[in-house]
């Protein structure tokens, strides 16, 4: 009895957080003229909300029930008050507002995401990895890069071979290089003469 009077006190002081943060945006969507709709069912646009604002504080998930922090490293947990702990189902990637820092690091505020999201939103700092479906597939794609990577090498090697040919040919059209002094100036110079 002791345990659902205080969830339905702390889902109280969470309703009227909620009514003040919708009136904050109701009256923000006011000034600035925008049209107020709603999204219905379409959870994931919200979703994506939050992850556009948090895509710096990402988590991917490591273990059961323990995250990574996907630019750090450091290891984080879902706290027991987030509505995420205990599902029965952990995420493969999460935001979240802060860390706590007690025995463990612990995440509150946390949203469930979607990896294609954090690519999307952050590429500085995250790409997603093609991903190879099957052994053969990978092979087939590793020949055909090898194949094509040959053929651009016998090319380049018959352009270099035909371009020393053309320098090796003599020419026809060649001077002869002068060189000053050489049986080209006359025994003696003749004098100055001046006025």
């Amino acid at each position: 009895k002791q345990w659902d009077q205080r969830r339905v006190r702390g889902s109280s002081g969470i309703n009227a957080e909620y009514g003040e943060v919708h009136s904050q945006l109701l009256e923000i969507m006011e000034k600035q003229r925008l049209e107020v709709t709603s999204c219905g069912n379409k959870w994931d646009i919200v979703r994506k909300c939050i992850c556009s604002a948090y895509f710096h504080q990402a988590a991917r998930l490591k273990g059961i029930g323990e995250y990574v922090n996907a630019r750090t490293g450091m290891p984080c947990h879902l706290h027991p008050t987030s509505a995420l702990y205990g599902m029965g189902y952990s995420s493969d990637y999460v935001v979240y507002h802060e860390l706590i820092m007690t025995s463990k690091e612990f995440m509150q505020c946390v949203t469930s995401v979607e990896a294609e999201w954090l690519a999307e939103l952050g590429p500085m700092f995250y790409s997603i990895k093609e991903s190879v479906h099957s052994i053969e597939e990978g092979k087939a794609k590793a020949a055909e890069r090898r194949r094509q990577m040959e053929e651009e090498l016998a090319e380049a090697e018959e352009a270099l071979e035909a371009e020393r040919e053309r320098r090796s040919a003599p020419s026809s059209s060649r001077r002869a290089i002068a060189t000053p002094g050489h049986n080209q100036t006359p025994a003696r110079t003749p004098r100055r003469l001046g006025f």
